[in-house]
C-alpha cells in the first residue's frame, strides 16, 4: 500500500468518527496554541525590555551609589551609602575625556498646581544633558537651558498627559506652576511617548537637578547617566568614573557602574530561559493530547475488530496494520497542531490590538517545536493501539470478538 492509499484510509476512517475526531483535534489544538500564546508572552517581554533600554540612547553607562557586591544584593535605590553621590562628583566626571556628556538624575514625588487644579506626580531634577542623553522629543518650547549643575533655576518642563491635565487645551508655556511650595515656569512640554521601563513620561515634571534638591531637602542624586564617546571607550571611562569618585570618596570603591549592553544582556538571558520555561509548561498540554489519543485511538481499535479481521484476510501483514494506526493518529495530531497555530496568532492579534506597546510575537522555535511535539506525540502515543491492532487474530477479528 502507497502512503497516499494510507493517508487516504486514514481520512475515511477519521470521518467515520466525527464526534471522536473533532475531540482530538481540539485537545491538540488548545495544546500547540497554548505553546504560541505562552512563549509569545515570554518573547514579547524580552522584545519589550530590549526596545526600553534602546530607547534610554547608546553607549550610556548608569552610576548608582553603593556596592553591589559589599551587600550581596542590588545597590539601594535611595543612596543608602556610605557616602551618597553628589552634584560636585557629577560635576568631576566632566574631566574623563572618554565621558561626552552626562546627566545626574534627583526624582522625589510632590504636589503640582495651577489654579484649582493639583495633582501628586514624579518630579525628575537634572540637567540639559538629559534631553540627548535619554533621547527625548518636545511637544513644544524648549528644555532645560544649559547652566551649571549646581544652579537652582524656577523653570520646569511638563510631560505631555501632566500639561493636558493642567491646562487642557490652553498654552502652558510662560505659565507659573506651584510644585509643593516652591514655583517654576513651564518652558517646555514633552511629546507624547508613553511609560519608559517604568516611568510614564507623560506623567513627570523635569527641572533642574538643584532646584529638585531644594525642593526635597537633599544633597544626593538618585543616578547619573554616563554618555560615553564610543561603544569602544565604554571600558575605559568606566574605569575613570569608578577611579575619579574613589578618589572624592577617600578612596572607598562605593559606586556601582552598569553598562546599559550588560544590563540588556542579563535581561536578555533571564526573559529567554523564561520564554523555554513557559514552552515546557505549555508543552505539558500536548503529552495529555497525546495521551488522550492513545485512548481513543485504543477504543477505536475496539471498535474496529472486524475491519481489522478483513484487512488480515486479505493479507495485509502486521506492519502494514501499524502503519494505517500510526498514520491516523499522524494526521490528527498535525491536523490539530495546524489548528492550533491559527488559534495562537489569532491570539496574539486581539492580544496585541488591546495592549499595543507589549509585542506579542511567538518566536519560530516555537512554531517549529510546537508542531514538532505535536506530530511526535500523536505517533508515540499512537504506536500502543497501532500494535494491539496488529495483533489481532484476523478469525476473531472478523467474528467482532
Amino acid at each position: 500500500m502507497h502512503i497516499n492509499d494510507a493517508i487516504q484510509f486514514a481520512f475515511h476512517a477519521l470521518q467515520g468518527y466525527r464526534s471522536r475526531t473533532y475531540l482530538m483535534l481540539l485537545a491538540m489544538a488548545i495544546g500547540v496554541a497554548s505553546v504560541v500564546l505562552l512563549t509569545s508572552l515570554g518573547e514579547g517581554a524580552r522584545l519589550y525590555v530590549t526596545q526600553q533600554f534602546s530607547s534610554l540612547g547608546t553607549n550610556l553607562l548608569i552610576v548608582l551609589p553603593g556596592r553591589s557586591e559589599t551587600t550581596g544584593g542590588m545597590p539601594p535605590v535611595m543612596g543608602e551609602t556610605p557616602r551618597d553621590l553628589t552634584l560636585q562628583d557629577v560635576q568631576a566626571l566632566q574631566r574623563s575625556r572618554y565621558v561626552k556628556q552626562l546627566a545626574p538624575i534627583v526624582v522625589g514625588a510632590a504636589p503640582v498646581s495651577y489654579q484649582q487644579l493639583e495633582r501628586e506626580v514624579m518630579i525628575m531634577g537634572s540637567t540639559a544633558s538629559l534631553f540627548s542623553v535619554r533621547q527625548l522629543i518636545l511637544s513644544r518650547g524648549q528644555f532645560l537651558p544649559e547652566q551649571e549643575i549646581t544652579r537652582a533655576a524656577p523653570v520646569c518642563v511638563l510631560g505631555y498627559t501632566l500639561n493636558k491635565e493642567l491646562f487642557g487645551s490652553l498654552s502652558s508655556l510662560g505659565k507659573w506652576v506651584r510644585v509643593s511650595e516652591y514655583r517654576c515656569r513651564v518652558i517646555g512640554v514633552l511629546e507624547e511617548e508613553g511609560v519608559s521601563l517604568g516611568m510614564d513620561m507623560g506623567e513627570v515634571l523635569i527641572m533642574p537637578a538643584a532646584s529638585a534638591q531644594a525642593l526635597f531637602n537633599i544633597n544626593s542624586v538618585f543616578r547619573v547617566l554616563v554618555e560615553t564617546r564610543s561603544q569602544d571607550e565604554m571600558e575605559k571611562a568606566r574605569q575613570d568614573v569608578i577611579e575619579i569618585i574613589s578618589a572624592r570618596h577617600d578612596g572607598e570603591d562605593d559606586i556601582t557602574v552598569l553598562s546599559q549592553d550588560a544590563l540588556l544582556s542579563t535581561f536578555d538571558r533571564i526573559l529567554t530561559a523564561l520564554t523555554y520555561s513557559l514552552g515546557g509548561i505549555a508543552a505539558i498540554s500536548l503529552l495529555v493530547a497525546g495521551i488522550m489519543i492513545m485512548n481513543v485511538m485504543l477504543v477505536a481499535a475496539a471498535q474496529r475488530t472486524a475491519e481489522i479481521g478483513l484487512l488480515k484476510a486479505l493479507g495485509a501483514p502486521r506492519k502494514q496494520i501499524i502503519i494505517l494506526f500510526l498514520t491516523e493518529s499522524a494526521c490528527l495530531s498535525l491536523l490539530g497542531a495546524m489548528l492550533g497555530l491559527i488559534f495562537g496568532l489569532v491570539g496574539n492579534w486581539v492580544l496585541q490590538g488591546y495592549f499595543p506597546d507589549f509585542p506579542f510575537q511567538a518566536p519560530d522555535w516555537a512554531l517549529w517545536a510546537a508542531v514538532g511535539v505535536a506530530l511526535s506525540t500523536g505517533i508515540i502515543f499512537g504506536l500502543l493501539p497501532a500494535r494491539h491492532a496488529a495483533n489481532l487474530d484476523p478469525v476473531l477479528a472478523l467474528s467482532g470478538r
